[in-house]
């Protein structure tokens, strides 16, 4: 990442809200801070508890209290309850109604621990400064008929020295921690863990499709890595080997456990969704052969 360079459009915004649900974070609040900086409108989900100390740092009317129903009525595919915390699904749901609720046919739902938004371009990973990322992301998704969900792939998985590899998208995988949801699609979020791979894995097994843009990228913390969210609430009390087992459970056909990033891991096989799920373009849509830049530009900080 050259720390100099970045890329800078002007009057680029997203079309469709963004959600931050946030726990136990109103100090660190990366990702309300990089929306911010890129003067994105944003709105962050906190529980009635911690109103309080978000409203301290972060303007009201960009914080919304989540429903306690959406909480007692979360499907945490066990039989623990309330015994220990249902982690993000609830205010994830309760982002989607809300979006549905203000005449909104998609929306941005995001983790909180995320600190900023690159272009990868000429094999460089160049932070961007305003809301071009999600207008360009909006757009691509929306030239196809048949997809559910789109996002931007974390900056540590596209590196420079293997850019050749990458492509500017992959079709039919995960989506993790930035997505872009269609609002009419049959599907909420559940789970204690491993929210984002069941969603994922339930669209894909309906037929749909699912966008991977590594033309864009997200630079979140690892996982573990900050405190507050589920970093409290799970990992550093009981691993990942619970979240491994619900994975293997909800999806035994996809999924098995194995080492990986120094910890027992879920792994998931999605070559059958890339292989049978296609892209299909909206009728009579016409695209240009000139690449669109959208006005970014690139410039020294």
């Amino acid at each position: 990442m050259l720390g100099l360079q970045i890329f800078i459009a002007l009057m680029n915004k997203p079309k469709f809200p963004l959600y931050i649900p946030s726990k136990g974070r109103f100090k660190q609040r990366l990702t309300v801070k990089a929306l911010e900086e890129m003067k994105i409108p944003y709105t962050v989900i906190v529980e009635e508890q911690e109103y309080k100390d978000y409203v301290s740092v972060i303007n009201k009317k960009n914080i919304l209290v989540l429903d306690k129903t959406y909480q007692k009525n979360y499907d945490t595919c066990d039989n623990l309850g309330d015994t220990k915390s249902k982690g993000p699904g609830a205010a994830r749901n309760f982002a989607w109604e809300h979006s549905i609720n203000n005449n909104h046919k998609w929306h941005w739902v995001m983790d909180d621990n995320i600190a900023y938004f690159a272009r990868f371009n000429r094999n460089l990973r160049i932070r961007c400064y305003d809301g071009t990322p999600f207008k360009v992301m909006e757009d691509f998704t929306l030239r196809y008929k048949n997809v559910a969900m789109s996002g931007p792939s974390y900056l540590m998985f596209v590196t420079d020295r293997d850019a050749p590899r990458y492509p500017p998208f992959t079709v039919n995988t995960r989506i993790y921690s930035c997505n872009l949801i269609r609002n009419d699609i049959p599907f909420r979020w559940r789970g204690r863990y491993n929210e984002d791979t069941d969603i994922s894995l339930r669209i894909l097994k309906a037929g749909w499709c699912t966008i991977q843009f590594n033309a864009f990228l997200q630079h979140k913390t690892n996982t573990q890595a900050m405190k507050g969210g589920n970093t409290d609430d799970f990992y550093l009390k009981e691993g990942t080997i619970p979240k491994t087992k619900m994975q293997i459970q909800l999806h035994p056909d996809v999924s098995k456990a194995v080492w990986r990033f120094g910890r027992v891991h879920h792994y998931v096989d999605y070559s059958k969704f890339k292989k049978e799920n296609r892209l299909i373009l909206k009728d009579k849509l016409k695209i240009s052969s000139k690449p669109n830049e959208y006005g970014l530009t690139l410039i020294k900080k």
